[in-house]
């Protein structure tokens, strides 16, 4: 540590400052600033502490750790004060030996089985991260799965919407379905308007002499027919002619 601070301070680099707490529980090496813990050394983990007889502002003690059960030394340079952090901690020693015997050695147990929880919370607080991380590259994976499975663009048909009455709407232009209604009856066919019969306002059906049957009418009244058919189909025009309906009284 000295030859290393001689390197340091011949290229203008500073040794990074620490502060330490000292109590019956352990010594606590802090950020000054942030006041964040880098190491917690519990008291009854250190085996060794001693401050250099040759140079007063450096100091040591040497602790077991926890998780890798090796022992660590630590070295500090204290700005010629080790001599009195050294007898601090020793201080602290015989505090901790007294309570232990005033309370016959439950507290070290106490203590003991709470720095296992806090290890045991620190454990379960980095898996239960892993686990959220885990669930959100699942979730972001499933999003691109629906997304190319379902393409834009897209359209559901729609069926045809019915009224309150359970029916689909009259369309003009749609042509006839054949599908059955709601209750399995099938509908009555619409006859087409081309092949309606025509009626005059009394509801007679107008006379036709080009569809009427031979037996219809008398053979005098029906040879006249045929031969005005025969004109007919020549060219023959009624411009002038006054017609009698006298021999046709018999037929009404």
């Amino acid at each position: 540590l000295q030859f290393a601070r001689h390197i340091k301070k011949s290229e203008g680099q500073k040794t990074p400052k620490v502060e330490l707490q000292i109590s019956i529980y352990g010594v606590k090496i802090l950020e000054p600033k942030t006041k964040e813990v880098q190491h917690n050394c519990q008291l009854h983990r250190i085996s060794f502490c001693a401050d250099d007889k040759t140079d007063k502002r450096i100091f040591t003690f040497i602790c077991k750790d926890s998780e890798s059960n090796k022992h660590l030394c630590y070295v500090f340079d204290s700005e010629k004060c080790a001599e009195e952090i050294t007898l601090t901690i020793g201080q602290a020693f015989d505090l901790a030996y007294r309570k232990f015997l005033e309370s016959g050695g439950k507290d070290v147990e106490t203590r003991k089985q709470i720095a296992g929880l806090q290890k045991r919370i620190q454990e379960l607080e980095t898996e239960n991260t892993e686990l959220k991380n885990k669930v959100q590259d699942l979730e972001n994976q499933l999003r691109i799965t629906q997304v190319h499975a379902s393409p834009a663009g897209s359209v559901t048909p729609k069926s045809p919407s019915t009224d309150i009455f359970d029916m689909v709407p009259f369309s003009p232009i749609s042509p006839q379905s054949s599908t059955p209604t709601r209750n399995g009856t099938q509908p009555p066919p619409v006859p087409s308007r081309s092949t309606e019969i025509k009626r005059d306002l009394f509801g007679a059906e107008p006379f036709d002499p080009f569809s009427c049957g031979a037996g219809d009418f008398p053979p005098d009244i029906q040879s006249k027919l045929d031969e005005m058919q025969e004109g007919f189909k020549m060219g023959l025009t009624l411009e002038g002619t006054v017609f009698c309906l006298d021999p046709l009284d018999s037929r009404c």
